[in-house]
């Protein structure tokens, strides 16, 4: 192989960091900005499980209220509300993952 192909090589390989970098930060960016948005209204979900390819439950605070609500894929049906002292939530307040979290998890699920 010549000095040229390394060179391109070398060259091809900082443009695909680079790339994958700027895609990291705009999701990163983007994902804070829609969480603001969504975020500061009386409505907010709490928590999602998924109970089939395309039907969830979902623990939905509305205003002062918490509800249990099934989410399939053209309909939303209302399970019934839930006590707020029923609810088990993590220490810190937060009910989601961070992705480092969440690829340690599947790292050790791998390993299995």
């Amino acid at each position: 192989m010549t000095a040229d192909s390394y060179l391109q090589f070398i060259s091809i390989l900082i443009i695909f960091i680079g790339v994958l970098a700027a895609t990291y930060y705009v999701t990163k960016f983007l994902a804070g900005y829609q969480k603001e948005k969504t975020s500061s209204g009386n409505i907010e979900i709490i928590e999602t499980s998924r109970i089939s390819v395309n039907k969830y439950i979902q623990i939905v605070r509305v205003g002062d209220k918490y509800m249990a609500i099934a989410v399939g894929k053209d309909e939303i049906t209302a399970l019934g509300e839930i006590d707020k002292d029923s609810l088990i939530t993590k220490e810190d307040g937060s009910t989601t993952l961070s992705f480092k979290e969440v690829f340690e998890k599947f790292k050790g699920e791998i390993k299995k």
